[in-house]
């Protein structure tokens, strides 16, 4: 495991999103499970990705691509997905490498609250 969060809070790993892939915490806010799930995509934990999927959402299983590698997060903006919402939208840009080429993926992700946690929907 990396020793500073993908996330990019400047946090080790540890004790950042990695209380939230130990299922020790769950995200207060929409873009804390962004983070969290962007973190997860980056040290490719697959149980985690799943069980913050939005059941209506959720793919029965995922796979990764072993030539990408996440390098860093943006978050762009947020509506809503605050402690006292239920729904929210965060707007972000994923930094990545594929087959040793630098790239962006800019993308608006919706979350919802499902059995009072913040689970991801889809891409809006």
């Amino acid at each position: 495991m990396p020793a500073s969060c993908p996330c990019g809070l400047g946090k080790p790993y540890a004790d950042c999103c990695g209380v939230f892939h130990r299922a020790e915490a769950t995200a207060s806010t929409a873009e804390l499970l962004m983070r969290s799930r962007y973190s997860a995509y980056a040290v490719g934990d697959k149980d985690y990705l799943l069980r913050t999927w939005h059941s209506t959402t959720r793919p029965k299983k995922l796979e990764f691509d072993p030539g990408l590698r996440w390098t860093r997060l943006e978050i762009v903006g947020t509506t809503g997905g605050s402690p006292f919402h239920t729904v929210g939208t965060v707007e972000f840009n994923a930094h990545y490498q594929a087959n040793g080429r630098a790239d962006v993926m800019h993308e608006n992700s919706s979350f919802s609250r499902e059995d009072g946690q913040w689970t991801y929907v889809a891409s809006c």
